[in-house]
């Protein structure tokens, strides 16, 4: 069982960790775009078919980030939370996985064991953690919350769009969302009764 405090807390990385296996990516347009409900069937086969490949090494699976909120703009990217009972042993996800054209793109020992691989088409982050994960954790509530809260809903969505101006690396786009992700999670963590 996770610790509440584990959920309230956000890590800062690992400065002497590098996360990238093949090297950080180049840099490219960070582009925004109108909610597709397409997403939400693109998500549902994806799903179907990572579940079908890895049968009951899938403990969970979830459709997470601005493509699996209603009306939210987003980068055109699938992201996926996939939960399995232990990260480290990537022999019993990610050859099964690049089969179906996933790379393996992110490794962060310190960072929950957080493994992401990616599919360039449909574009998709399939992010890898372990059972009760804070950060997987902190996704489901935030994604919750945006698709209940619209009030917040647009106020993330004014802030994607600002972020993407003039940013060419998906991590300095992260970074100048920051505050407003934090202060949505703090009227999260405020309605759990964690604060």
């Amino acid at each position: 069982m996770v610790n509440t405090k584990d959920i309230i807390f956000f890590p800062e990385p690992d400065p002497n960790e590098n996360p990238w296996v093949h090297g950080k990516p180049a840099e490219e347009v960070i582009d925004v775009v109108a909610y597709n409900p397409e997403w939400l069937a693109t998500w549902q086969k994806l799903a179907s078919v990572i579940k079908e490949t890895l049968g009951n090494v899938v403990l969970n699976i979830e459709h997470v980030g601005s493509t699996a909120v209603p009306g939210m703009v987003a980068k055109p990217v699938i992201d996926i939370d996939l939960i399995v009972e232990d990260p480290t042993q990537e022999e019993k996800y990610v050859p099964a996985l690049e089969r179906l054209g996933y790379d393996l793109t992110v490794r962060e020992p310190n960072f929950y064991q957080h493994r992401c691989l990616r599919l360039a088409k449909p574009r998709v982050n399939l992010h890898v953690f372990g059972l009760d994960c804070p950060e997987h954790i902190r996704h489901i509530w935030f994604r919750d919350w945006l698709r209940e809260h619209p009030e917040d809903c647009e106020q993330y969505i004014a802030a994607k769009v600002t972020a993407k101006n003039n940013v060419k690396q998906v991590m300095d786009y992260n970074k100048r969302k920051e505050q407003v992700v934090h202060e949505i999670y703090q009227r999260i963590f405020q309605s759990k009764g964690l604060l």
